[in-house]
């Protein structure tokens, strides 16, 4: 098949995106027989999404993604990174809905990077602010359409103390519920800010009563060293990202290795209690394409989804350009007695 160009309008502005079916992937290692390539290009005229998080939702696909600063930012209203929102019947094509801008005092530099949750008929959001150094704190949101966001009045809801292991910076928020908890995943920062690491929260159900997630719900569970700390070559100097999936009573966290462009592939951890967690490979799980490939410069920032037909899709960022434009895509992971595998490998 050859490959097809879609310029949509949203708003009276375009977005990108590229379906092709490629040889070397089958149809059933995808959605459809084409690869999903989604890149918004309403802020800088190029294709620019990172940070995927996906959810159904009232009879359709969500998609949650980080969106950069307008090209002409001097000059528009709209100040730093924002989130983006866009629907989907397939989980191949994407139209964008929606975005999230900075409305509060901890947010006005700009948010992104986030995760969303269906909990109680209602989209719950956790992101981060972005652009305070070291004070760049998780935030919280809730929607009863998945458009229309109320942030909560008490953000950022958490930022782990500056200790011995951890400047005190939460980034990349995911969450997820285990065992009667809610486990905030974050990514931090070294005391010297130059290793990026894991750190995890958590607050306690409160099964029966209105779902909070206020600032004073959490405890911090990381007060002493991360739960996961780059260790092997190809995760250089940082893991981040962290996305996880329960399987057989166990947690799987797919994780990012690397800084962006590194290049930045997705690893994957395996945990029985939340807390501690071991690889199960010292390789990467997807890694990198190869040179001329569209993600030749990263296979990054994974994000893990249970379809409701239940499949399970890894939707990921990637670029060959060293972040000039940024798509994302996404490919079916399948199971077995070992954990997660790719049938493509």
């Amino acid at each position: 098949m050859k490959n097809k160009l879609f310029v949509l309008l949203f708003l009276g502005l375009p977005f990108l995106f590229l379906p092709w079916s490629s040889p070397a992937e089958s149809p059933e290692n995808n959605a459809s027989s084409a690869r999903m390539m989604f890149g918004d290009t309403r802020r800088k005229g190029v294709p620019f999404s990172k940070d995927p998080h996906v959810i159904y939702f009232k009879e359709r696909y969500l998609m949650y993604y980080s969106i950069p600063p307008f090209k002409d930012e001097a000059v528009n209203p709209v100040k730093g990174w924002g989130i983006g929102i866009a629907q989907s019947d397939n989980l191949v094509d994407w139209e964008p809905v929606g975005e999230i801008i900075p409305s509060q005092k901890c947010d006005a530099k700009g948010l992104c990077a986030p995760c969303a949750r269906v909990i109680n008929g209602e989209v719950h959001l956790f992101y981060q602010v972005y652009g305070n150094g070291k004070k760049d704190a998780i935030c919280h949101a809730r929607s009863s359409d998945g458009i229309k966001f109320e942030k909560n009045p008490t953000n950022p809801i958490f930022r782990p103390a500056e200790g011995t292991w951890s400047c005190g910076r939460a980034i990349d928020a995911e969450l997820y519920f285990f065992k009667n908890r809610y486990f905030l995943y974050y990514a931090t920062r070294d005391m010297d800010f130059k290793k990026q690491l894991l750190g995890v929260a958590v607050a306690e159900s409160t099964e029966g009563k209105p779902v909070n997630f206020d600032r004073q719900r959490w405890t911090n569970l990381s007060t002493e060293k991360a739960i996961l700390a780059p260790e092997l070559p190809w995760e250089g100097q940082c893991i981040e990202g962290a996305s996880v999936i329960e399987r057989n009573g166990k947690l799987y966290m797919f994780y990012a290795g690397a800084y962006n462009n590194w290049p930045q592939q997705v690893g994957v951890a395996v945990s029985d209690d939340g807390i501690s967690w071991k690889r199960l490979s010292e390789e990467p799980f997807l890694r990198n394409g190869a040179p001329g490939q569209w993600n030749h410069s990263e296979s990054g920032h994974p994000h893990i989804f249970d379809a409701p037909d239940g499949r399970t899709f890894l939707f990921y960022q990637g670029n060959n350009d060293k972040g000039k434009t940024w798509y994302l895509s996404q490919v079916e992971v399948f199971w077995n007695e070992k954990g997660p595998y790719l049938k493509n490998k």
